[in-house]
């Protein structure tokens, strides 16, 4: 359990003496934490108002070709996985999709494999769209409109990658003939209960997040006020609202802040310099850290030894951390909860299944970042 690992491995690191208690609070950034938590608290009002499952029907009665399924599904959570969190969109479309496409008699491997990778290729493109693109962004300051400007391409063109490595490993999906069982996607399977007045009053709220973002006000507390600002009504009680808190997530944040602080206290970083100094090297490293200890540690290990000028060197650290999680079933948290509801359901997406689509997918789009960002020298 990795928030467990990060507690205690804290833990010893104040036992040994390596940060007295004060300088590991001193160690925790407040303003991830805030961003995160708050973040979290505006998904779970758009979950309980039906926002997420009502804009996944809405796209998926716009066509009934296999083909017409991939590339909506595609975009659509690509689309809204930018704007937020990646993680939430892949463990509310999962099941839909799921039952969507096996009404329809497909092959459900290449949608959960397209709605995986989608969700990590458009969280890739806006500072909250993922936790390691809030770490980046928070350290960076670069602003939002700066940050998306340089990483969308690259987003874009991932999913273009996407959608033509699973049009050729599974020639099902080249279709554009409408299936002939059609699921009436307006009966009780396929409803969903709308709150509307919660709705309304999210979508507003949200809204005048985004453009908050978009105007450069400062993340946090932008996303501190809505929050705070949707958890002020009697339509939805707070503590169903603060359940749907990955606590966990904010608590592994928390242990890594200071087992990172600890790790430059004592020099371990110094090994990691001289890779930051090249693109590639940088690149390369990222990817590879991110399968190994998953991408968010590997963000906060390397964040202290990135030049805090550089913005060539912090998007490239947000690309390759994003990209390196399509590499297998373990490199990213919107995979794991794919692979986990699918089995729920007795569909088994295997490792190699998964290897065989998101190596190429992996280094194609590292590639794209690397020629793109380094090329175009964002510093």
């Amino acid at each position: 359990n990795r928030p467990t690992i990060a507690l205690v491995g804290a833990a010893l690191m104040i036992g040994l003496g390596t940060l007295s208690l004060p300088q590991a609070w001193v160690a925790i950034d407040a303003a991830t934490i805030t961003f995160l938590f708050s973040m979290m608290v505006v998904n779970a009002h758009l979950a309980f108002s039906g926002f997420f499952r009502l804009a996944l029907i809405f796209l998926l009665r716009l066509t009934r070709s296999p083909l017409g399924l991939l590339l909506w599904l595609t975009g659509g959570s690509a689309l809204l996985s930018a704007v937020f969190l990646n993680d939430t969109l892949a463990l509310v479309f999962t099941p839909l999709t799921l039952e969507v496409t096996l009404a329809l008699g497909l092959n459900p491997i290449p949608y959960l494999l397209t709605l995986a990778a989608a969700t990590n290729l458009g969280s890739l493109a806006t500072i909250n769209g993922n936790p390691q693109n809030i770490l980046v962004g928070t350290f960076s300051g670069i602003a939002y409109v700066d940050f998306t400007a340089a990483l969308l391409p690259v987003a874009l063109a991932g999913l273009v990658v996407q959608v033509g490595l699973l049009w050729w490993l599974y020639p099902e999906v080249r279709s554009l003939r409408p299936v002939a069982a059609v699921p009436n996607l307006a009966n009780d399977n396929y409803k969903t209960r709308v709150y509307r007045p919660l709705l309304i009053k999210t979508l507003v709220i949200t809204a005048l997040l985004l453009t908050a973002f978009v105007l450069n006000f400062p993340l946090a507390d932008s996303a501190l006020m809505a929050a705070a600002a949707l958890l002020i009504t009697r339509r939805l009680k707070p503590q169903r609202v603060l359940k749907q808190v990955d606590w966990t997530l904010l608590l592994l944040f928390s242990g890594l802040f200071i087992l990172t602080a600890s790790t430059r206290q004592v020099g371990l970083l110094d090994p990691f310099v001289a890779f930051v100094d090249y693109p590639a090297g940088l690149l390369v490293l990222i990817a590879v850290l991110s399968n190994l200890v998953s991408n968010v540690p590997a963000v906060l290990l390397l964040a202290p030894v990135i030049p805090a000028e550089s913005d060539t060197a912090w998007l490239l650290l947000a690309a390759g951390s994003t990209l390196a999680g399509n590499l297998t079933l373990l490199g990213a948290v919107a995979n794991l909860i794919v692979v986990e509801t699918a089995n729920q359901e007795g569909h088994a997406l295997s490792f190699g299944e998964h290897l065989r689509f998101g190596l190429p997918l992996t280094l194609i789009t590292l590639g794209i970042a690397y020629f793109w960002l380094a090329g175009n020298g964002f510093a």
